[in-house]
C-alpha cells in the first residue's frame, strides 16, 4: 500500500448514497444490539433444553467478554485495511457464530459459539459509527447519531420480547437463526456501497502484543466483576486474583504503549483532551444507563407489584428518552457554535432527577417515577452524540477508527464496571428485606406497602447521581473545538 495522496477532485457522495450507506450499517448495528438483548429472556428455556443450567450466565458473559475485548482492535484494523473489508469480516464472523449457537448440541459448545459471535459483534457498532463519520461532516453528523440511539432503543425493547416469544412458542434456536437473513442483508447492503467510501488508510503496523495485553487485561477485569458477589465473594482468592492479574496486565499495556515503535493506541490520541475527557464522560454515562436498565425492572416489579411484562412496558419512557435527547442535541449541534449546552442542561436534570428519587423517604408513586426516569433519560441522550462527534472531530481522519474503537471499548468496560458496582450496592440492601419478611412474617405486598423496597433502592439511585455528577465534571473539562463543516477526502492509491 502506497502512501496516501490528497484526492484532486473526489466526487462527493450524494444524499441518497449517504442514506443508503447509513441504512446498511444500521442493519449491521442492529445485529450486534439484538445479540446482546434477545438472549436474556430465552435463557430459562435454553437451560431446560440443553441442561447444565450452571453455565447459563456464561451465555451472556462469553459474548460480553469477547465483544468488548476486540472493539478497539477492529477500529485499529479499519484504519489500516479499510472500513469495508473490516466490517464485512465482522458481519461474517457474527453470522458464523450465530449459526454455531443455533446448532450447539450442549451448553458448553453454546458458550464457545457465543464467544465467537461476540468476536464479530464487537466491531459492528464502532465500525458503523466510524463509517458514518467518514461520509458526514462533524457539524451534520450528530443528526445521524440519532439512528444509533434508535437502534439501541429498538433492541432494548424488542429484543427481550422477541427472545421470550420465540423460545416459548417456537424454538430457542430461532433467536440465533434470525441473524442469518439479517446478516446476509447487511452484507449485501454494505458490500458495493462501501466501495464508494472515501479512503483514509495509512501503512500502519499492528502492535499485536499491545492489542493482546489490552484484551486479556479487560477480560480479567470483567470476569472479576461478573463473578464477584455472585459466584464468589468479593474477597475470595479467585476474584482478587483476577483483579491482581488485570492490574499487572494493564501495567504491561502501559509499558508497551511507551516502548512500542508504533503503539496500539497512538500517544497523540491518548493525550488529546477531547478524546480523554469525552471517553471518560461516555464511559460513565453509558455505564449508568446500562446499570439503570438492568435494575429498574427489579424496582418496578418489587416496588409497584408489576408483572415482568408490565415492568418492561414501564421502561418505555426510559428507553425512548435517549432518542429524544439525541435528536435535541443533534439539531442543536448542527446550528450552534456552543454545542455542549444541551448536554449541560440534560446532565444537570439527570443528576437532579436521580437525586430526588434517592432523597424521597417513601414510595413516590409510579407516575412520578415514570416522569423522572423519562426526563433523566432525555438528559443522558443528549450526551451520546455530542461526545462521539467531538471525539471524531478532534482526531485525524486516518485515526478515526482507532479513536472510535477506544471510546466504544471503554464505554462497554464502564458498563460492566458500573453494573457490578450498582449490583453490589443494591444486593447489600435487599437481604435486609428478606430478613424482615422472615422475622415479621410480612408478605412481599406488605413490605411494598410499607415503602421498604424503595428504601432499599435509595442508595443505588444516590450512587447513580454521584456517577453522573462526576461525568458532568469530566464533560466540563472536554474542550469545545469548532466542528468541521466538510469531510476531508483522502484517497489511497496502489492498494
Amino acid at each position: 500500500m502506497n502512501a496516501p495522496t490528497e484526492a484532486a477532485a473526489p466526487k462527493p457522495l450524494s444524499h441518497p448514497e449517504v442514506l443508503r450507506i447509513i441504512s446498511g450499517v444500521i442493519v449491521a448495528m442492529t445485529l450486534a444490539a439484538l445479540g446482546q438483548t434477545i438472549v436474556v429472556t430465552a435463557l430459562p428455556t435454553i437451560g431446560r433444553s440443553l441442561g447444565n443450567p450452571d453455565y447459563l450466565p456464561w451465555v451472556v458473559t462469553a459474548y460480553l467478554l469477547s465483544s468488548t475485548s476486540v472493539t478497539p482492535l477492529y477500529g485499529k484494523v479499519s484504519d489500516i485495511a479499510g472500513r469495508r473489508k473490516t466490517l464485512l469480516f465482522a458481519i461474517a464472523v457474527f453470522v458464523a457464530g450465530s449459526v454455531a449457537c443455533a446448532v450447539a448440541p450442549n451448553m458448553l459448545l453454546l458458550v464457545v459459539a457465543r464467544a465467537l459471535q461476540g468476536l464479530g459483534g464487537g466491531g459492528l457498532i464502532s465500525l458503523a459509527q466510524t463509517i458514518i463519520a467518514d461520509i458526514v461532516s462533524p457539524k451534520e453528523r450528530s443528526r445521524y447519531q440519532v439512528y444509533i440511539s434508535g437502534v439501541y432503543m429498538l433492541a432494548s425493547i424488542s429484543g427481550p420480547l422477541l427472545g421470550g416469544s420465540m423460545a416459548q412458542h417456537l424454538h430457542w434456536s430461532l433467536i440465533f437463526w434470525i441473524n442469518v437473513p439479517l446478516g446476509l442483508l447487511a452484507f449485501l447492503m454494505t458490500d458495493n456501497l462501501l466501495k464508494k467510501l472515501p479512503r483514509h488508510e495509512r501503512p500502519h503496523k499492528l502492535d499485536f502484543l499491545g492489542a493482546g495485553l489490552m484484551a486479556v487485561a479487560s477480560v480479567a477485569l470483567m470476569l472479576g466483576l461478573s463473578w464477584g458477589g455472585i459466584h464468589y465473594p468479593w474477597t475470595s482468592p479467585e476474584v482478587l486474583g483476577l483483579f491482581a492479574a488485570s492490574v499487572l496486565l494493564w501495567a504491561g499495556f502501559v509499558w508497551r504503549l511507551q516502548t512500542a515503535p508504533e503503539p496500539f493506541i497512538p500517544s497523540e490520541i491518548l493525550k488529546n483532551p477531547v478524546v480523554a475527557m469525552g471517553t471518560i464522560t461516555a464511559m460513565l454515562i453509558m455505564g449508568t444507563y446500562i446499570g439503570l436498565t438492568a435494575y429498574l425492572p427489579i424496582y418496578m416489579e418489587l416496588n409497584f407489584g408489576l408483572s415482568a411484562s408490565q415492568s418492561g412496558f414501564s421502561l418505555i419512557p426510559f428507553m425512548s428518552g435517549t432518542v429524544v435527547g439525541a435528536i435535541i442535541a443533534g439539531r442543536f449541534m448542527a446550528r450552534a457554535a456552543h454545542y455542549k449546552r444541551p448536554a449541560y442542561v440534560g446532565l444537570v436534570f439527570s443528576v437532579a432527577g436521580l437525586g430526588l428519587i434517592a432523597l424521597l423517604p417513601h414510595n413516590p408513586g409510579l407516575v412520578v417515577v415514570e416522569f423522572l426516569i423519562g426526563g433523566l433519560s432525555i438528559g443522558l441522550g443528549t450526551v451520546f452524540p455530542i461526545t462521539t462527534v467531538s471525539i471524531q472531530n478532534a482526531v485525524q481522519q486516518h485515526q478515526m477508527g482507532t479513536a472510535t474503537g477506544v471510546m466504544g471499548f471503554f464505554r462497554s468496560l464502564g458498563g460492566a464496571l458500573i453494573v457490578a458496582l450498582f449490583g453490589a450496592v443494591l444486593f447489600s440492601q435487599l437481604p435486609n428485606l428478606a430478613a424482615l419478611e422472615e422475622q415479621t412474617g410480612f408478605k412481599l405486598q406488605d413490605i411494598v406497602a410499607s415503602g421498604d423496597i424503595h428504601t432499599a433502592f435509595r442508595p443505588l439511585y444516590g450512587l447513580a447521581a454521584i456517577v453522573l455528577a462526576v461525568a458532568l465534571a469530566a464533560f466540563h473539562q472536554m474542550p469545545e473545538k469548532k466542528l468541521r463543516g466538510s469531510v476531508k477526502v483522502v484517497e489511497v492509491v496502489g492498494e
